[in-house]
């Protein structure tokens, strides 16, 4: 499985600084900029990107994610290559050593991305093919916020090609790995004055897969020690372990009070604290999920009005049931939807009186009354 990357977060820059200085950079940007139907927002993104408003970024396989503003979840998403288009693409790289060394040298040679897409490989992204996602509640595409997160994208890749290969679905080691095994110019001999980059390319030694989350992230088995609670320790050991996870792959953890963190421990490791409820919000949908089913707010009336839009757009029923709104809360009979402040709808249903988490949550209501 490919491994995501973290970089931290850029901080403000100078007055005049610029995005996208290497040819591949300037595509990214392009393809994002030719998409966008208001030049207003661009401009905001810029700005949002050059003034630090763009957490730590994390790029992973088919998106690029960041918490922009300190509190909307920003992503923006590529198609991945098939299996096929990377056999493809690790032919035409192994056809000439050269591109190796320029790849690992951070530089991405015009004519490796001419003979890619000849090969029906696309590896720069085109208009239309960056697909922005942002809890806020603008409906622009992209907004400001997923703007200013490929603005910042755009240094990642000047300093690093292989980037958009990871977003692309295969990271550094991947790739080369797979080209070991590939007919290529050998490398010639040490004497002769080869390149550091070549060499290593040449030579990488295969990592071990990584343990499988479960196995990384459960409760160690300890010995008992008089005056411990062994099992209690376990919990805490493993929790920070998936803790120190979430920091490099999200660059922060989100600020959780006392009692959200019991939630949490008895979410994670199923733990009998008496909180049933809760741990099945949490379980469900996180901070966000338990904020749902424990406090109600009022929100925008134009997501309220996106949402109604939805909700009647897929009723699949003649005569939908009577909806009974409240603040953030829709009922429709023994169904009830909850608006989260991260832009999802949470269903509940009635157990014994009182309203239950039954569901992970939609982005579309529609999608939780037809299920």
């Amino acid at each position: 499985m490919t491994a995501a990357r973290g970089f931290a977060a850029f901080p403000p820059q100078r007055a005049g600084a610029r995005f996208a200085t290497s040819w591949w950079g300037r595509a990214w940007v392009k393809a994002m900029e030719d998409t966008s139907l208001d030049q207003g927002l661009l401009r905001k993104g810029r700005a949002y990107a050059k003034t630090g408003q763009v957490g730590p970024i994390t790029v992973s396989p088919g998106r690029i994610a960041a918490v922009t503003e300190s509190e909307y979840d920003t992503v923006v998403r590529v198609e991945q290559l098939t299996e096929a288009a990377w056999e493809r693409f690790l032919d035409q790289v192994a056809a000439k050593s050269g591109h190796i060394a320029a790849l690992l040298d951070r530089d991405m040679p015009h004519d490796l991305v001419e003979a890619a897409e000849d090969a029906a490989v696309p590896l720069l992204p085109a208009v239309g093919d960056l697909e922005p996602e942002c809890s806020c509640p603008d409906w622009g595409h992209p907004c400001k916020h997923a703007a200013a997160l490929c603005y910042q994208a755009s240094w990642l890749l000047d300093a690093d090609p292989f980037v958009l290969l990871l977003m692309r679905g295969r990271g550094e080691q991947e790739l080369l790995e797979a080209l070991q095994g590939r007919e290529a110019p050998k490398k010639p001999a040490a004497a002769a004055g080869v390149p550091a980059v070549e060499a290593f390319a040449a030579g990488v030694a295969a990592l071990p897969e990584p343990p499988p989350f479960e196995a990384a992230f459960a409760p160690p088995v300890l010995d008992p020690a008089p005056g411990l609670d062994v099992t209690a320790l376990g919990v805490l050991i493993a929790s920070a372990a998936w803790r120190a996870r979430e920091v490099l792959l999200h660059g922060r953890l989100p600020e959780l009070s006392e009692y959200q963190d019991r939630v949490r421990l008895a979410a994670e490791h199923d733990l009998d604290l008496g909180l049933e409820a809760p741990v099945q919000a949490w379980r469900y949908g996180g901070a966000h999920g338990l904020e749902v089913l424990e406090h109600a707010w009022t929100p925008p009336r134009q997501d309220l009005a996106r949402s109604q839009a939805l909700l009647e757009a897929g009723w699949e029923a003649e005569q939908p049931p009577p909806l009974e709104a409240w603040r953030n809360r829709w009922t429709l009979g023994p169904l009830q939807l909850r608006y989260g402040r991260d832009g999802r709808w949470y269903p509940f249903t009635r157990v014994e009186g009182e309203w239950w988490p039954a569901g992970p949550p939609e982005r579309d209501p529609a999608a939780l009354v037809s299920g």
